[in-house]
């Protein structure tokens, strides 16, 4: 199986490797367009600027590309937030394939949202064999709001969305990666589709 991690201006690249390593995946990390339209799965993760890494993807003409992909596609935190339509992360028009908002938590609690966290309302296969109020790690500044699209949430200051799905495309904001075995469950069950 040929698994596809999108290579752009955004950090993580390399835990995610790690992870789908210890799954038995030997993944390519790449940016070339034959590569991503021909892998079996890609995954974009991302820790990072939604602005710098939108006009990294615009440079290297990754845009369209990313959008028309039909294999199953796993977006993780940067790169679920850059998969909605417009971050307010220095106003950044994002890939629209989610129809929702990124907004920047308000300033009540410690931001960034940092830490372990549960997530709630699971409605995806890609969550299929996890509890309700399952434990997952968060790093983030900025979050999607609750949308039709919305598979899990979680609350920190509100309820933000945790988990999109539409079609072939799926997202986390946390860091399926870094979160034990149930984030382990969730990769097994991305690469098992």
């Amino acid at each position: 199986m040929k698994v596809a991690i999108v290579k752009y201006n955004a950090g993580n690249i390399q835990s995610v490797s790690y992870a789908l390593n210890r799954l038995g995946i030997t993944p390519i990390i790449t940016d070339d367009v034959n590569e991503l339209q021909t892998a079996d799965k890609v995954i974009f993760p991302g820790v990072g600027e939604a602005r710098a890494a939108m006009d990294y993807l615009n440079a290297k003409g990754l845009v369209p590309v990313l959008k028309s992909l039909k294999q199953p596609f796993l977006g993780i935190c940067l790169g679920m937030q850059l998969m909605c339509n417009h971050s307010e992360e220095r106003d950044a028009e994002c890939l629209g394939i989610f129809d929702v908002q990124v907004k920047k938590f308000p300033a009540l609690e410690k931001v960034p949202h940092m830490g372990w966290n549960t997530i709630h309302s699971l409605q995806s296969k890609l969550l299929t064999d996890l509890p309700e109020n399952a434990y997952m790690y968060f790093v983030h500044s900025y979050y999607a709001e609750i949308c039709p699209d919305t598979i899990c949430s979680c609350n920190y200051i509100l309820d933000f969305s945790a988990g999109l799905q539409k079609d072939n495309f799926f997202a986390f904001q946390f860091h399926p990666e870094k979160s034990g075995t149930d984030g382990e469950q969730i990769l097994k069950n991305f690469i098992n589709i």
